[in-house]
């Protein structure tokens, strides 16, 4: 009898012969059945793995959470600017205020050196928002309503020094060119400084009132009584 063959009874009582498989078939087949295991087991592993790695993360929702952390920091960055500029453009307004009251008749002109001071430092504030970053809706907003309103109080204080070397025929309806036109700079401000308020508490900053100081009639928002920070 052959080693490689095993006798069996067939059906008529013969004896026929079984082959065995080679053994590099065999191998074979175990290496595909292993294969194909693995392929089962792979999929549920590799689903539970990739909800851990925040690389394998919805693109879309890794932007949006990118863009919120570049706006939380950039309202931060606003709104110090805001505060610092709103602090420069107090002692304009208070200059103005007495050249060109409120609903009142103009008061004595100001000294030609004390708008070219005016000038300069409503010229730096419109120069600090003329490159503003790249940011969210939220954040655009305040931010191009505070650019709004500095140009706007920049055009103001330009007016008056034209009312200053105009003839003394033309001067009045300058002044009170003047004076509109700063009392938009103050509504518009007043606007954009409400909606940096709001992004400051969204973000957990608390309030952030960076108004500047407005009269009766200028249409200016003015600030809530909530403390500031909380």
């Amino acid at each position: 009898m052959s080693n490689r063959t095993k006798l069996r009874s067939g059906p008529r009582g013969s004896a026929a012969p079984v082959a065995r498989a080679p053994a590099g078939r065999r191998l074979l087949l175990l290496l595909a059945l292993a294969f194909a295991l693995g392929a089962l087991l792979a999929g549920p592993i590799g689903a539970v793995t990739a909800g851990d790695d925040p690389s394998s993360a919805d693109p879309v929702a890794q932007l949006r959470a990118e863009e919120a952390r570049r706006d939380v920091a950039q309202i931060v960055d606003l709104t110090a600017q805001a505060r610092q500029v709103q602090q420069s453009l107090v002692p304009v307004l208070d200059g103005l205020a007495t050249a060109v009251p409120v609903g009142a008749a103009a008061g004595p002109l100001a000294a030609p050196a004390a708008v070219t001071g005016w000038q300069a430092v409503t010229g730096k504030a419109v120069d600090g928002f003329a490159d503003p970053p790249s940011a969210g809706t939220g954040v655009n907003i305040a931010r191009s309503g505070l650019t709004a309103a500095v140009r706007a109080l920049d055009l103001a204080v330009d007016t008056y020094a034209a009312a200053l070397a105009a003839p003394a025929a033309g001067r009045p309806a300058l002044l009170e060119l003047a004076g509109r036109q700063r009392d938009i700079a103050v509504a518009t401000w007043s606007t954009a400084a409400t909606q940096l308020d709001v992004l400051n508490i969204d973000a957990g900053h608390g309030h952030a009132h960076v108004f500047l100081p407005a009269a009766p009639g200028q249409g200016a928002l003015t600030a809530d009584g909530a403390p500031e920070g909380r």
